[in-house]
């Protein structure tokens, strides 16, 4: 049992400058028990907003130690820190500082959550624009007066007031006073109950963050030790499938290296004391981890590339992945026929819901992880598609248009398939534009528009998708609506051009012709037909319903060996006769 603290916690204030000075220099570390960076683009811009309007931010708690000379990560900033007598490690507070030191330093603007300006004219923090804009100014650069005042000389068209208002912010910035709690203390045991209690009282850790805490690694070795925020990380930067939560890549892990993913955490590691099936004997955490991250690359990339589901946000149940990754884990190349099946699977299990294994995610994420056993893939394809065993349901619904649902999920999958174009360009769509365009978003909803402002629509028609289109990248002129743009095409885009983009969006000339005209029910009505349409044969082709899911031939013909080698026998023999 820990004894307390030898030294009562000395209090003291860090203005914002000298604390992220300290943070660029390496004096400031993160503990490795400590959890994961886990905030948002949203929420690093409110913290920013509560500066700026002089709201306290609460608190830091700091440890003082020596540290060792290493190359330490900070967001997505790389520091060469050195040796250090002493140094301040973040007990509580990892959040602020780490989005604190990111977004207003140049680099970490490679992190879209740290990529933010300033918009002066409507004052209030945004995502850095793709291109500069004279009174949006990027953080990094109003944090530093010099700076600030290159940009009015580049940008002198900036009214005076504007101008005044930049510099003041720059002051309250850098000025900022952050209060803290330093304390000295040998013992890690001490810090580790003091962040427990932090963490647990009122507001309980997540699994992943507990799991963390338990099989954190060696302090000295965590600049190159995986963790589930850093696969999650890693995913995101190359495959650009948007930021996986980490309980969901937690699972994974666990789904993997057994067929319950809902098992006891604390012996996972401990092949004498785990009550489970242990499938990996001997495997340490940090194998665990790479393996894991290997298994679930190859599981998005199946998900990508040959079941039609381009980001996180599209995925209908999250279980599904963790189930495909547990197959991958086992199976890193399955043959095409069976990938073929593990597609057909996915697209019914999407269809069908959780709502058949008891009517809950973690019920279906254990009914179906135990199907897939070891060294046997077209045994565990065949268990995953009779676990499926059902009649065909229905359609999902068109006419409740809800991003963070199952159903809308599915349609815009076969959306997406259409290649959808920026009718401005007429260029298809890309998977990259599409991750930057849901950056830090839980939903798909920010790459979805409507096609006649939403006032303009019938109250009962309001939820039908065939008011929504799917332009992640579309740079949409002020005050003009996508149907404008639809029905009123760029002068210098020829009319073949004009039609592929229409097409790509279910949208015909006809369909045109009606909004111009102000006939918009008839048009969301002509046009909800054909996203069911296309919704069903896209649904066809994925689920394909009424085919025999017959196991790859190869393995047909292995079963038939015995018998073919007892008929040539015969054959042999009545030939020498």
């Amino acid at each position: 049992m820990s004894t307390g603290l030898d030294t009562r916690p000395s209090a003291t204030t860090y203005d914002v400058e000298k604390l992220i000075g300290m943070a660029w220099r390496g004096q400031i570390r993160v503990p490795h028990f400590q959890r994961d960076f886990r905030w948002g683009r949203e929420d690093v811009i409110r913290l920013f907003d509560s500066i700026v309007k002089g709201y306290p931010v609460g608190s830091l708690l700091l440890w003082i130690r020596p540290a060792s000379k290493q190359a330490l990560t900070l967001g997505a900033l790389r520091i060469e820190a050195p040796r250090l007598d002493q140094s301040l490690w973040v007990v509580d507070g990892q959040q602020r500082i780490t989005s604190l030191a990111n977004a207003l330093h140049e680099d970490g603007a490679r992190d879209p959550r740290f990529a933010l300006s300033y918009d002066l004219r409507n004052e209030r923090f945004v995502p850095r624009p793709s291109a500069e804009d004279p009174h949006v100014i990027p953080l990094p650069t109003l944090f530093d007066l010099r700076r600030v005042l290159r940009w009015f000389t580049v940008y002198p068209e900036v009214p005076a007031d504007l101008q005044d208002l930049a510099f003041n912010l720059t002051a309250i910035l850098r000025q900022y006073p952050m209060p803290a709690y330093q304390v000295e203390q040998e013992n890690a045991e001490v810090l580790r109950d003091i962040f427990d209690r932090m963490n647990n009282y009122g507001k309980r850790l997540s699994k992943a963050e507990i799991f963390s805490a338990l099989f954190a690694g060696e302090e000295s070795k965590q600049d190159k030790t995986l963790t589930i925020d850093v696969i999650a990380a890693h995913i995101d930067e190359q495959f650009n499938f948007g930021r996986i939560d980490s309980d969901t890549v937690l699972r994974m892990i666990l789904a993997r290296r057994g067929p319950n993913p809902e098992r006891e955490i604390r012996t996972e590691f401990d092949d004498e004391n785990r009550r489970e099936v242990v499938e990996f004997p001997g495997e340490d955490r940090d194998t665990a981890f790479q393996a894991g991250e290997e298994a679930l690359g190859r599981a998005i990339s199946f998900l990508q590339n040959d079941a039609g589901v381009p980001h996180f946000s599209l995925l209908a149940y999250r279980y599904l992945l963790i189930v495909l990754t547990r197959v991958f884990g086992h199976f890193p190349n399955p043959d095409p026929a069976n990938r073929r099946l593990l597609r057909r699977w996915y697209w019914r299990a999407a269809l069908l819901g959780p709502e058949i294994f008891k009517g809950s995610s973690t019920g279906a994420r254990r009914a179906l992880c135990a199907k897939i056993q070891p060294d046997d893939l077209t045994g565990s394809v065949q268990n995953l598609l009779n676990a499926l065993d059902r009649p065909v349901p229905r359609l999902p619904e068109l006419r409740r248009f809800r991003t963070n649902e199952a159903a809308t999920k599915i349609a815009l999958c076969s959306w997406w398939a259409l290649e959808p174009r920026d009718p401005t360009t007429g260029e298809p769509s890309e998977r990259a534009r599409l991750a930057e365009c849901l950056t830090d978003r839980p939903t798909a909803a920010d790459a979805v528009r409507y096609v006649v402002p939403n006032r303009l629509v019938p109250e009962k028609h309001r939820l039908w998708a065939a008011n929504r289109v799917l332009l992640p990248f579309m740079e949409q002129e002020a005050g003009k609506t996508v149907g404008a743009v639809l029905a009123d095409p760029p002068l210098t885009m020829d009319e073949n051009t004009w039609l592929r983009g229409l097409d790509s969006h279910l949208i015909t000339p006809e369909m045109v012709t009606l909004l111009r005209d102000g006939h918009v029910v008839t048009f969301l009505q002509l046009r909800q037909e054909r996203l069911l349409s296309n919704l069903e044969g896209f649904l066809q082709r994925m689920c394909e319903w009424g085919f025999e899911n017959t196991p790859p031939l190869d393995e047909l013909l292995l079963e038939d060996l015995p018998g073919d080698e007892q008929a040539l026998s015969d054959e042999e023999s009545h030939a020498a006769g």
